[in-house]
């Protein structure tokens, strides 16, 4: 029997909602608002979806979905409509999910973009910006067609930022957002300008679901590298408090 490479993806870790859908040879997409906003409309989007492609949730070898790390509600969001869709399947059986590291799924789609071709050794470090002046900041190795992390997912403020020798890529949004910030070694490096996406996720899942990585749909959770969504007032004047005196105290040409 014909391995099952149904799977349906979707990514609301960033600002953007992504979601794909395939059955092995097609693909069908969709691209919205994310973050907060796709708690209403990640659900109509996935059925519509469903619907274009005449395929069931119960076709589905599993639902694969950003686990993060990234937007709070975003996460939350990805992780509650997995775990309904996949218990709503199957007739009362349910289907597996397969959480993936979002990070994962940005470097994966900005190797997709440079070098279509999936055999190429490469280590990409992925950057997210984490928002509160600090970065998600992990490395990968993709081999033989197969991606794997080399580090563990930690959160790092722009200026601290240490280039890892192995390192040929750096992929991410924070470029622009931290370019007065960033090491200037970054200036020897490719950077390209990337973020988690749906179709990344689909690109991934047939390695993953192999070496088993589906779970139950109850271990649909999320990934929290950081466990405050925002800075206190306090914390925020200190911020400003902070800058105002860097410029004051800056030599002026």
């Amino acid at each position: 029997m014909s391995e099952n490479l149904k799977f349906l993806a979707f990514d609301t870790s960033t600002d953007r909602m992504s979601i794909a859908l395939t059955d092995g040879q097609r693909l069908w997409q969709h691209e919205g608002v994310g973050g907060a906003q796709s708690s209403i409309t990640l659900i109509p989007a996935v059925l519509a979806l469903l619907a274009q492609a005449d395929m069931s949730l119960a076709e589905l070898r599993a639902i694969v979905f950003g686990r993060g790390p990234g937007s709070f509600s975003g996460l939350r969001t990805a992780c509650a409509v997995a775990q309904g869709l996949a218990f709503g399947a199957g007739q009362g059986r349910g289907i597996p999910v397969l959480p993936v590291d979002s990070l994962m799924a940005l470097a994966e789609q900005a190797r997709f973009e440079q070098v279509p071709e999936s055999g190429l050794r490469l280590r990409i470090d992925a950057l997210l910006d984490a928002r509160m002046d600090e970065m998600y900041y992990q490395g990968f190795e993709f081999s033989a067609g197969l991606c794997r992390p080399v580090n563990a997912c930690r959160l790092v403020r722009p200026e601290n930022l240490l280039i890892d020798p192995a390192c040929d890529w750096l992929a991410g949004n924070v470029f622009e957002v931290y370019a007065d910030r960033l090491p200037s070694a970054l200036a020897q490096l490719r950077c390209v300008s990337a973020l988690p996406s749906a179709t990344a996720l689909l690109r991934l899942a047939p390695g993953l679901a192999a070496a088993g990585h589906c779970v139950p749909a109850d271990q649909a959770l999320p990934q929290y590298i950081r466990d405050k969504v925002a800075l206190t007032t306090a914390e925020r004047e200190q911020v400003k408090f902070d800058k105002a005196n860097a410029a004051l105290s800056s030599p002026t040409p």
